[in-house]
């Protein structure tokens, strides 16, 4: 699906800089074509400024979207989900991050997840990247108790990790 999404966009380095913005961060394109948050406009020129380009680069690419009925639909919907990762240290919580080899695999999560609850660790939050979106997914788990040394081993064993990443 991302191919297909950057297709539309072939030809033009600085809309696919703003695209791939946008799905990072899961910022929408209302009616109007503006970038937004929820309810809460982004301007263009952020926008531009954090990927490199000219606000008038933002424009040419809401535009498209909103012309295309495949990327409207897409980008009318797209939502944040807040991340406890940047609150770890603030919050006293430790983020596990699971890097795979393998991550179009099925049973990462729940092989995952299943290990931490044999460990009866609780799990606050549990976020993955998409395998279609990023380059080298990783899985990211948010706990707030100390994670044993037994679980980070079986972890570590699994065969479709590449390598594990304690903060």
């Amino acid at each position: 699906m991302f191919d297909e999404i950057m297709g539309k966009f072939a030809g033009s380095p600085g809309q696919q800089a703003v695209v791939r913005l946008l799905l990072e961060r899961g910022f929408s394109v209302n009616g109007a074509g503006r970038v937004v948050s929820g309810g809460i406009e982004i301007p263009d020129t952020q926008v531009a400024s954090e990927v490199g380009v000219d606000r008038r680069v933002v424009d040419a690419t809401t535009e498209t979207v909103l012309e295309d009925e495949e990327l409207r639909r897409i980008f009318r919907n797209i939502s944040a989900v807040p991340s406890l990762m940047d609150l770890a240290p603030v919050l006293d919580l430790s983020v596990l991050t699971v890097e795979v080899s393998a991550a179009d695999e099925t049973g990462i999560v729940a092989a995952v997840a299943g290990a931490v609850a044999d460990h009866d660790v609780p799990i606050r939050q549990l976020l993955t990247d998409d395998p279609e979106f990023s380059a080298a997914p990783r899985l990211y788990l948010v706990t707030d108790v100390a994670l044993p040394g037994a679980l980070l081993t079986e972890l570590r064993d699994m065969a479709f990790v590449r390598r594990i990443e304690l903060e």
